[in-house]
């Protein structure tokens, strides 16, 4: 979490998570619940939209823009680094 997106989790910038085991692979759409339901500790509108991030966050999987990997659809592989990084500005 970059840009300010981190002050929605604590100030941690960093999560290493182990999600747990479902029937279903895992994909952005049911990571962003995980996120929602485990780790998002204060405002929840200001990170997410729906069932998407809110627009002015960026989400990188593995240094690519998620648009060019599925978006809520890509399959999540183990190893895999998504970044989320608000591009919204105060002021």
């Amino acid at each position: 979490f970059r840009g300010g997106a981190e002050l929605l989790f604590d100030g941690v910038k960093k999560h290493q998570v182990t999600l747990p085991c479902q029937p279903e692979p895992w994909d952005i759409r049911n990571l962003l619940k995980w996120i929602k339901q485990n780790m998002l500790k204060e405002r929840p509108e200001l990170f997410m939209q729906g069932e998407s991030v809110r627009p002015g966050i960026l989400v990188l999987i593995n240094d690519a823009d998620w648009e060019l990997m599925g978006e809520l659809d890509y399959k999540l592989q183990d190893q895999d680094n998504v970044v989320f990084i608000s591009t919204l500005h105060g002021g």
